[in-house]
């Protein structure tokens, strides 16, 4: 295990990992604190553009992973068989082991733990994944989401149909 953990570290010799550091906070930390202003927005600009098509950083890799599972969760399905539900479990369990960025998939397991997933069907395994969510974004400062508008966002599109 220390094998896999060393090889997911957030430094990977000289550069860090981009599945657990932002790019942008990374070039922020790079920039010599006598640049003016002017100066770092430029080059956070610059590193916003040379981002386009590259490996994902931790943000992206966030937004991108939470689309995936919430989607994943909306199209689960209303009667899941018991096969279905123990296979949901077991994925989401490999997947916590697996996730890029080291920090992330300890806390992810460790809310695991403490609220195993309910795949007893759509709508558990929706709320589920919504409050799991939520628990990592109060861990990291972002915004909650409301839990019940889950359908609506991942599966039917908002209501005021700007989706369509």
């Amino acid at each position: 295990m220390a094998d896999a953990e060393e090889s997911l570290s957030p430094l990977h010799g000289k550069k860090p990992c981009r599945a657990c550091t932002s790019f942008k906070s990374w070039m922020r930390s790079q920039v010599n604190s006598n640049q003016d202003e002017k100066q770092q927005k430029t080059s956070e600009v610059k590193a916003e553009e040379n981002s386009k098509e590259c490996p994902l950083d931790r943000e992206e890799l966030g937004r991108s992973t939470w689309g995936f599972l919430h989607t994943m969760a909306a199209y689960y399905p209303e009667k899941p068989t018991n096969s279905q539900q123990k296979d949901m479990e077991q994925f989401i369990q490999i997947f916590s082991q697996f996730f890029p960025c080291n920090e992330c998939s300890s806390h992810l397991r460790e809310k695991i733990k403490e609220e195993p997933p309910d795949t007893r069907n759509q709508q558990t395994f929706s709320q589920w994944m919504c409050r799991i969510h939520n628990k990592v974004n109060r861990h990291i400062g972002k915004q909650e989401f409301d839990c019940s508008k889950v359908d609506e966002r991942w599966l039917h599109g908002w209501k005021d149909g700007s989706c369509d």
